[in-house]
């Protein structure tokens, strides 16, 4: 063998070792993770029945078999009245947007049934005088009332001899209980033989619960309100329309509660004297941007902000996750007459597409992300992220953000749903 052939066997060698080491490094070993990878598979109704979420640094966010957002049973069984007759009626109205209604809806069951009155279904008032519609406008009657048959006494239209002479009005605190009613509420409704109440929230109350009034409570607030169906047809239609813009990036779809309007309400200010990595009560468009970011969420994630309109504080986000909506560029055109000039539809709207969203993320605290929570155990969506500010040299466990309505099972839901 002269000298060219041994130098040709060398490179052919060479060659082989260096295609071999190739094929080993694409098929065997991991890929660097430094995004978030979503992996979807569909139904023929656009819904996902599982989603694997792998996160950077970190490995898995959560589990496969987490994923499967299966939808939770109730655990409560249905209340049924031992007594048929009604001894006078209870009114009052739906205010403030839907993360008010569940809690509004309620107070009114349990209130109905223990002084053994006729519900009557309430209204929906706006926050502008003279701005109000009817319950059927967005919820579904029927399904309303069904829910409820056999619980407490219902009927839909005011009765004629109820005035102002025979009403009580009342101020209640969310979540009565049976003492509450029988102080407050009973005395006055034996003297006036009907009652109107108003709902006040001295705090957010969403802790467990296990006393056998809890049945009411879990019903109410969980399987007597649905849309009806031409609201529930955008909000369909805009969920679709996510998860499509979510599945051409290869990621999940995030709804952030992000209302800028809250946030000047409330302030933005710290609890912890302003410390990084302190929690604070809502967070701005560049804290929640570098949260998500922090975390390792892919720059082409879809994002959909409850924000109602377009605003240049939001660029902030849209510079960091260029796939950042709000609804007026979502919704289909033929609706925005009808949706987008009415807060109450905004509301809503909001409310029940971060409740479908593969991840939410309440910038905001209150019962917005208090509500949206037990909706989202209730069907098995339990990817909430509440965001901090996470210190730029510290490393970003993504389960030290999970809310701790999930990850300790707080949340009141859990003792409706299993």
């Amino acid at each position: 063998m002269d000298f060219r052939q041994i130098v040709a066997g060398m490179l052919t060698v060479t060659m082989f070792l260096m295609l071999a080491h190739m094929i080993k490094r694409d098929h065997f070993d991991p890929p660097p993770h430094h995004h978030l990878h979503v992996n979807h598979a569909g139904r023929l109704d656009n819904s996902y029945s599982e989603q694997n979420f792998a996160l950077g640094n970190d490995g898995q966010l959560w589990k496969p078999d987490d994923l499967t957002n299966v939808v939770l049973k109730p655990c409560w069984s249905k209340p049924v009245l031992e007594e048929e007759g009604s001894r006078g009626f209870v009114s009052f109205s739906l205010t403030n947007g839907p993360e008010y209604h569940i809690s509004q809806i309620a107070n009114a069951v349990v209130v109905a049934r223990y002084l053994r009155a006729t519900l009557i279904i309430p209204d929906i008032r706006g926050t502008q005088p003279g701005d109000w519609r009817n319950f059927g406008d967005i919820y579904d009657i029927e399904k309303f009332v069904n829910s409820l048959n056999g619980v407490v006494k219902v009927v839909k239209t005011q009765p004629s001899e109820l005035s102002a002479k025979n009403l009580a009005v009342l101020r209640v605190p969310n979540r009565v209980t049976e003492d509450y009613i029988a102080d407050n509420i009973e005395p006055a409704f034996k003297s006036k033989g009907n009652v109107r109440l108003a709902t006040y929230f001295p705090s957010v109350n969403m802790k467990k619960s296990d006393d056998d009034w809890n049945s009411v409570n879990c019903l109410a607030m969980y399987g007597a309100l649905e849309l009806q169906p031409d609201v529930q047809q955008v909000v369909d239609s805009m969920v679709k329309r996510l998860k499509s813009l979510s599945l051409k990036s290869n990621g999940p779809f995030v709804a952030v509660d992000l209302r800028l309007d809250m946030l000047d309400k409330k302030g933005c200010q710290d609890i912890n004297n302003g410390d990084v990595g302190g929690s604070k009560k809502c967070y701005t468009p560049l804290e929640v941007a570098l949260f998500l970011k922090k975390l390792g969420f892919d720059k082409d994630t879809v994002i959909y902000l409850t924000q109602s309109r377009w605003d240049s504080s939001l660029d902030a986000i849209k510079d960091l996750f260029p796939k950042s909506f709000t609804k007026e560029g979502l919704m289909p055109m033929d609706k925005t007459s009808k949706f987008l000039e009415s807060e109450e539809y905004e509301k809503v709207i909001d409310f029940y597409l971060s409740s479908e969203s593969d991840v939410f993320v309440p910038a905001i605290s209150g019962l917005f992300y208090a509500n949206v929570a037990g909706k989202r155990i209730a069907s098995g969506k339990t990817q909430i992220l509440v965001p901090a500010n996470i210190p730029p040299a510290s490393s970003a466990s993504v389960t030290n953000y999970v809310s701790q309505y999930v990850s300790k099972k707080s949340h009141m839901a859990y003792s409706c749903f299993c």
